[in-house]
């Protein structure tokens, strides 16, 4: 019965693999603001402000879009704007709310809107893949010594298999859902990498077990 469990959820991931690749592949994953293609501005203030009033500005001129804000500078006397797209038009009435609130003389002229270009997966994760492969190697090594009577290549590979299948099955589901790739994504990466290493072990011990009770 198990068995036939343990079939069905297999079958059951391997779909949603297909499909988080086919979604990954034709619509790519849904990125955080942060990591999008979007437009900031930068404001010099000048004086110490509230991040909620700048949102309400910004709410107010740049339309019905999420926005980021962000103090910036030494003292959190300047402020950051970022958003999907900042026009002309919009950095203008921005400037010019910012100026009626906080009694400033700005030019909107003056304020650059930059464009800010979109983050790839790849330059997100590139920075854990070196401690990722360290560690995973580690593991393994302890993994083979600790059971080498269940037949050492058999379990290095089962693990390495269990890993990287855990973690596509993440990522198909990111892709499906359209979670928003972003801060939280590395923290699920470990997550189902630890969870999957809890697993592994877990397995090995009541084979081990087994192991032992039978030979004895």
């Amino acid at each position: 019965m198990d068995k036939s469990k343990n079939k069905v959820i297999i079958l059951i991931s391997i779909v949603v693999i297909i499909a988080g690749i086919v979604m990954a592949v034709v619509k790519g994953f849904n990125f955080d603001l942060k990591y999008q293609d979007t437009k900031r501005i930068e404001l010099n203030i000048g004086k110490q402000f509230e991040r909620n009033d700048i949102k309400a500005i910004a709410k107010e001129t740049l339309g019905d879009q999420p926005v980021v804000i962000q103090k910036i500078e030494i003292y959190e006397d300047a402020v950051s704007v970022l958003a999907k797209d900042i026009s002309e038009e919009q950095r203008t009435n921005f400037v010019t709310k910012v100026n009626e609130k906080y009694g400033l003389e700005l030019n909107a002229e003056q304020t650059e809107i930059i464009t800010v270009p979109h983050t790839h997966l790849r330059d997100l994760i590139n920075p854990y893949i070196i401690p990722f492969i360290i560690a995973t190697v580690i593991i393994l090594v302890y993994i083979a010594a600790r059971y080498h009577k269940l037949k050492i290549l058999k379990t290095i590979a089962k693990t390495a298999f269990i890993v990287i299948f855990a973690q596509l099955l993440l990522f198909s589901i990111i892709s499906i859902t359209r979670i928003p790739v972003g801060r939280l994504t590395i923290p699920m990466v470990l997550t189902v990498y630890m969870l999957s290493l809890v697993y592994c072990t877990n397995k090995y011990e009541k084979e081990l077990k087994e192991h032992i009770d039978i030979n004895t």
